[in-house]
């Protein structure tokens, strides 16, 4: 076996289930899982219909590259979205369908790091998703962590990093809106991370998951391919974006998203995916064509998520240190305690669960930038959601007496 598996960490979800194992929550309150950012509202119905209805295409093999269709609707999606020139988005050879973000995400880690390369730095946010780590770590890579702390509105800073380390790069790493922070990148950042990929010849890799979450439906996130096309770079040279309809479309079971950028980089993960045995089934290409053509869904997807942060963020002003995030659907709260400690005793007493920051980040020059937060996942219906923060804030209060 590969030796760089014994170097991967156990998942969160395993710390935080060993974190609960022994613990007797009050029977008389019914369980909250804040924990898992997985969507709870409801799939939309036409998407299901369609899955429905072209469930016979389950006698189709699929090919790896995908429906033309199904590429052709994503590459007018992203068009229209992120502000790109007309026709420079080509469906044809800037678009792979992927089964979520999660595969993309690790596969093109493995496809992209060269290990001949003298320079062996993948450079990932700190706290993240943990996928980024072991795909840095099986592929052979050294992470190189950016800490995200409320002095630098948890943006990395980039403008920390040495030209020696940027050196080292192969790849960037980039999530916004943040995974669990919630902070947006600027387009001024995007553009200036760009223009340090040329310096230093690195590809950028981001995930932009969340980029539909948002609550300002005048001023969504701006994505990587879109300070692109401010900078008249029609070819995304060195750019590859991560989508998905897990967040947008509630659909997280569907596993259907799509990488697209640089032709350069698309084209030989095309060919490293006809290996890999990874095409997304064919009635699934169809939902996902359903999905990314409508948009009144996804407003509506908002609007719900816009209800339940004023509502829970109502309930705890003034007994929990959070802010609002930029976008996405999580609370990154500061517990004034240890993180494992709060979200035990909050299990314990209140039949919560959330996430332990220090499980989402590393230790790095003797600080883990996660410590001392939760992550919370407003993913519930409100009524639980409301439920939830009124317990969380009877916790506190008790805590405190």
């Amino acid at each position: 076996m590969d030796p760089n598996i014994a170097r991967l960490h156990p998942y969160p979800f395993e710390k935080l289930t060993k974190l609960k194992f022994g613990i007797t929550p009050p029977a008389d309150k019914s369980p909250i899982a804040l924990s898992i950012g997985e969507p709870k509202h409801r799939a939309p119905a036409f998407v299901l219909e369609t899955l429905e209805n072209t469930l016979g295409s389950i006698t189709n093999y699929p090919i790896t590259k995908g429906l033309d269709t199904l590429r052709e609707a994503i590459s007018q999606w992203a068009t229209q979205r992120f502000q790109l020139s007309p026709n420079s988005l080509s469906a044809a050879e800037h678009i792979l369908p992927v089964n979520g973000t999660r595969e993309a995400l690790f596969a093109f880690t493995q496809a992209l790091f060269d290990r001949t390369k003298a320079g062996k730095k993948i450079i990932m946010p700190n706290p993240f998703y943990q996928i980024y780590e072991g795909a840095a770590l099986l592929a052979g890579a050294e992470p190189h962590f950016l800490a995200c702390s409320q002095e630098n509105n948890y943006a990395p800073d980039f403008h920390a990093v040495t030209d020696d380390i940027w050196q080292q790069c192969q790849l960037l790493f980039i999530c916004s809106p943040g995974n669990p922070t919630g902070n947006v990148l600027s387009l001024e950042t995007l553009q200036h991370l760009i223009t340090l990929a040329d310096k230093h010849d690195f590809v950028i890799a981001s995930d932009e998951c969340y980029s539909e979450l948002y609550f300002n439906e005048d001023a969504p996130p701006p994505g990587l391919l879109q300070a692109c096309a401010n900078m008249q770079r029609d070819d995304y040279h060195r750019c590859v974006v991560f989508h998905s309809l897990s967040k947008r479309s509630n659909l997280p079971g569907l596993r259907s998203g799509f990488i697209a950028g640089d032709k350069t980089l698309i084209q030989p993960f095309l060919k490293y995916r006809t290996y890999h045995g990874c095409a997304m089934p064919v009635f699934s290409q169809h939902a996902s064509i359903a999905a990314w053509q409508d948009e009144v869904h996804v407003q509506e997807n908002r609007a719900l998520y816009r209800e339940k942060f004023a509502a829970v963020l109502k309930e705890l002003n003034g007994c929990l240190d959070v802010d609002m995030p930029d976008a996405g659907f999580y609370l990154w709260p500061r517990t004034g305690m240890g993180d494992e400690a709060f979200a035990q005793s909050l299990f314990a007493s209140e039949n919560i669960t959330v996430l332990p920051g220090s499980y989402l980040g590393r230790e790095d020059s003797g600080l883990n930038p996660g410590a001392g937060h939760v992550r919370m996942a407003l993913v519930a219906p409100l009524d639980e959601c409301i439920d939830a923060a009124q317990r969380i804030k009877h916790f506190i209060e008790n805590l405190s007496a």
